[in-house]
């Protein structure tokens, strides 16, 4: 059997939790706690270790799915995480106040495991919030020779988040097919 580990990461209620149970053909794992800080304006509770599911890719291939916890005090939980990963999904919720300031914060902090490994991003909430575009997103890479995929994703939609995994998977061997 095959196993490989993709982890998603972005800031609390971005859509890691929800697109992790959207791919998971198993029952997924969560560690949610009630919201008791700044976090509440947004949700009832978040993630304080980890969210997993498995995701079947075919026969004897599978992919695990380690969503980590939104918040830097829980920043401890993202070297453990991505230990053993093949790459990296960060969802970013357009709607936040400065969504290019949480693009920068988490490829920064996740700079070294991105370069040993790949990135796919996925930008949730833009049918409330349409701006930035996905353009004014791939503008931040220009001046580097990092092009990651970035996609519009609803990450209620499986078939959504399904196309933001293929398109990492796709960057770490172009040579997959269907």
């Amino acid at each position: 059997m095959e196993y490989n580990k993709i982890i998603f990461t972005g800031p609390v209620g971005s859509g890691k939790t929800t697109a992790i149970s959207m791919l998971s053909d198993v029952p997924t794992i969560k560690t949610e706690a009630n919201a008791s800080d700044m976090t509440s304006a947004r949700k009832n509770a978040t993630t304080v270790a980890l969210d997993f599911g498995v995701m079947e890719l075919g026969r004897n291939s599978f992919v695990h799915l380690y969503g980590t916890p939104g918040q830097e005090r829980f920043d401890f939980m993202w070297e453990i995480l991505t230990r053993g990963g093949v790459g990296l999904v960060l969802l970013l919720d357009n709607t936040r106040a400065d969504p290019f300031r949480d693009l920068r914060f988490f490829t920064q902090a996740f700079d070294q495991f991105i370069r040993e490994t790949g990135l796919a991003i996925g930008v949730t909430r833009m049918d409330i919030n349409p701006s930035p575009g996905i353009d004014e997103y791939c503008k931040q890479f220009y001046s580097t020779d990092f092009k990651p995929p970035i996609f519009e994703v609803d990450a209620r939609q499986r078939r959504d988040v399904t196309v933001l995994v293929e398109a990492l998977l796709y960057c770490l061997d172009p040579g997959l097919s269907d």
